[in-house]
């Protein structure tokens, strides 16, 4: 049954973005919705708890990622058959298969919306959240073996190149998908959830609209940081809102860093106007 609308990126690209923006506009509460509830727009499919539920008692260990692949069709299954009609899930996974099984199953998919950021700037904020060097991630992002490394809270995503990673969701198979620039986010907001809301299937109503996008702005999400922490935050990181801005990659990174991310990945930059 064709219910998951993925709300997918490369890690911090703008995801707990959207999200906070749907929680928002979907529930429309009269004050900022918490930012540690946001998963209740959709679970990440990296959350072990999910894994555990799957597993029927056994013992599991998000670590062992053999096992974690061997129950992600039934992960997603369940999450699949809740019975209602639509089922927001958080991913950061590359849309293609592993091991001949397709991570994002097209027979269980409505649809995606998919974050794509200009990848300077991405890189800047990936080193921060995940404690690397510059130089690690400009590696990394230009990797085919590129993963994230599991805990006692999350198991493995598979992210790769991150030329090949924006394509396996633009140009997906057995389901449509609409790609929002985080850019447009920040300069023209109303437009471009609005359009995010149209390709969920959701009405549009101005009013509830800003009133979401001024709840789940970056202020709003940073100040909720502050006062409460964020539980999204990895352990050694000072912040999770950290800047938001855009432009900062050509700002921070160096030279050199800069000119391998153009070099390594200029079509897909060019195309989304990045170049």
């Amino acid at each position: 049954m064709k219910t998951i609308l993925w709300l997918a990126s490369y890690p911090k690209s703008g995801n707990t973005w959207l999200r906070l923006f749907l929680f928002n506009y979907l529930f429309d509460p009269d004050i900022p919705a918490p930012i540690n509830q946001a998963h209740r727009v959709g679970p990440s499919d990296a959350t072990a708890a999910l894994y555990r539920t799957a597993a029927k008692g056994r013992p599991f260990d998000p670590r062992d990622t053999k096992a974690a692949f061997a129950l992600r069709p039934k992960v997603i299954a369940a999450h699949a058959n809740t019975g209602a009609a639509v089922n927001f899930m958080k991913t950061h996974n590359a849309n293609t298969d592993m091991a001949g099984t397709p991570l994002i199953p097209p027979a269980l998919t409505r649809g995606a919306l998919y974050v794509i950021r200009d990848p300077l700037d991405m890189a800047v904020s990936f080193a921060h959240h995940y404690e690397v060097d510059h130089d690690h991630v400009t590696q990394a992002i230009d990797s085919a073996s590129h993963i994230t490394v599991p805990d006692d809270t999350v198991v493995q995503q598979y992210l790769g190149n991150w030329s090949k990673h924006v394509r396996s969701w633009e140009r997906a198979k057995g389901f449509p998908t609409k790609v929002l620039r985080y850019e447009d986010m920040i300069a023209e907001p109303h437009t471009t959830f609005a359009a995010a809301l149209a390709f969920i299937g959701a009405p549009v109503d101005d009013a509830r609209l800003d009133k979401a996008i001024r709840f789940a702005s970056f202020d709003e999400a940073q100040k909720q940081e502050a006062e409460h922490g964020f539980v999204e935050r990895s352990a050694g990181a000072t912040r999770f809102f950290r800047s938001g801005k855009t432009g900062e990659g050509r700002t921070t990174l160096s030279p050199d860093h800069i000119a391998r991310i153009e070099r390594d990945h200029e079509a897909v930059m060019r195309r989304h106007g990045y170049l």
